[in-house]
Order: C-alpha cells, then structure tokens, then sequence
C-alpha cells in the first residue's frame, strides 16, 4: 500500500469523527511495531497539508525489558523532524517477577497508559493518538464477546476525563494487511516486541479465530466492522465504551 492510500484512509477517518482541532499536539504512541510507525508516517505527512494546523509528538513507553533496540526508531524520528520522547520504566520487573501475573496483559495495558498519559501532560500535549486498525476493532468486540460477555471495543474518540486527554484511533479504516503491505513497501524500521507474552496472548488467540472463521465465510470480518459501524447510530457511548466527539 502506498503512503498517498495510507493518507486516504487516514483522513476520511480524522474528517468523520473530528480527531484533530485547529493548533492540536498530538502524542503519537510509539510501541515500535508495524502498527505505531504506520501511524507516524501518516500523521507527519498528513500536518503538512491539513487545514487544521497541529503538531506531533512521538512516545514510547519503554517496559523495561532491558532488550529493546529504538536505534531506527530515533533516527525515522530524526529523519522525520519529529520529537521523540522515551518513557523508561520497570512495568516489566513488577508484572513478570515481583506479581508473576500469569495472564499480564490487561495489567500491563494499563500501567502502560498511565505512565503515557503522566508524560504527554508534561510535554502539553492534549491529545493520544493509537494505533488501532479495523482489525484490533473487530478482535477486541470478540475478545470482549466471548470473554465478558459484553459488547465492547474502541470508540474512534474517546475523552478521559481523569487526565483531560482525548484519544484517537486515525487508523482505524486500515485493514492490517494494508499496514503489512505499507512497512514492506517503505521498508519501516519495525521493533519486535520484546515481551514474552507476545504470541500467546488472549488476542492472539481471537486473531486465529477470526482467520478460520473468514475462511470458512469470507467477508465476515468486513461484516462485523459494518455492523459496529452501524451501532454508531445508538452513540459509540452506549454501545462501545467511549466517546463520540
């Protein structure tokens, strides 16, 4: 996919649900997977000609693992005039040593947002932009379907109101083949993650699960991004946890 298509997509999402304001900053959240680095590309070659003037400001959450190389990742930055802030922390010694969690990542999910957010406050960012594609979209009303027998998954915007931050998600009209297909055509220096637990998670397991079940009637996935669209017309609050903005 080519960075024009990528940009396509991008801003027919920030247009329909209002992400970005006049003289916004932007955290972008960095993990340095295919995903983050998509969405950096994109939102550094969107400010260039959006009408909305706005700035970003790139963000990794460093967990600690003692392993993780951002040497491409500062130097996309640096190529990309873009700021780069890394947050160090020891996420990884309290969930994998000290709790042993067996099942780590909602706790690490969380720990990971609220360090992020007690940073981009201080580097007077308003803003949180993540990452999440249509497929996360799809994955996660499943993974909440089967797994908390509710109907849930990320709003497009929501407020958090405990930080005064708004999140936004400008992939998500992306599929995550197309991400795949734009990291090989432009050669994005991706990180692998360096958790141990990545692989083997719960949204692992559903990723599998929807592969199969697309398989056996294609088009499904594309179905259930439909019907969660449709369910906008109810308020992605009600329906979806968050906030239509």
């Amino acid at each position: 996919m080519k960075l024009q298509q990528v940009l396509s997509c991008v801003r027919k999402a920030v247009d329909d649900y209002h992400m970005i304001d006049e003289h916004d900053k932007i955290a972008v959240g960095i993990s340095g997977g295919k995903d983050s680095l998509t969405l950096l590309y994109a939102l550094n070659s969107l400010k260039r000609f959006y009408p909305k003037e706005f700035a970003i400001h790139a963000v990794t959450v460093d967990l600690g693992f003692g392993n993780l190389n951002l040497d491409g990742i500062r130097a996309l930055c640096k190529e990309l005039q873009v700021e780069y802030t890394v947050i160090p922390t020891d996420i990884a010694q309290i969930i994998f040593e000290e709790r042993k969690e067996t099942n780590p990542c909602s706790l690490c999910a969380k720990m990971r947002k609220g360090a992020l957010n007690q940073t981009v406050k201080s580097l007077g960012c308003n803003k949180v932009a993540y990452a999440h594609h249509r497929d996360d979209i799809v994955e996660t009303m499943l993974m909440s379907l089967i797994f908390e027998g509710r109907f849930h998954t990320f709003a497009p915007v929501t407020y958090l109101d405990r930080t005064d931050l708004t999140v936004i998600r400008p992939l998500m009209y992306m599929k995550e083949a197309d991400v795949i297909g734009f990291v090989n055509k432009y050669n994005v220096p991706v990180v692998k993650s360096p958790c141990p637990a990545d692989g083997h998670t719960k949204r692992e397991y559903i990723k599998n699960l929807l592969r199969q079940l697309n398989l056996e009637n294609p088009g499904v996935k594309e179905r259930m991004f439909t019907a969660i669209q449709n369910a906008n017309q109810k308020g992605w609050t009600e329906c979806f946890g968050g906030n239509k903005k």
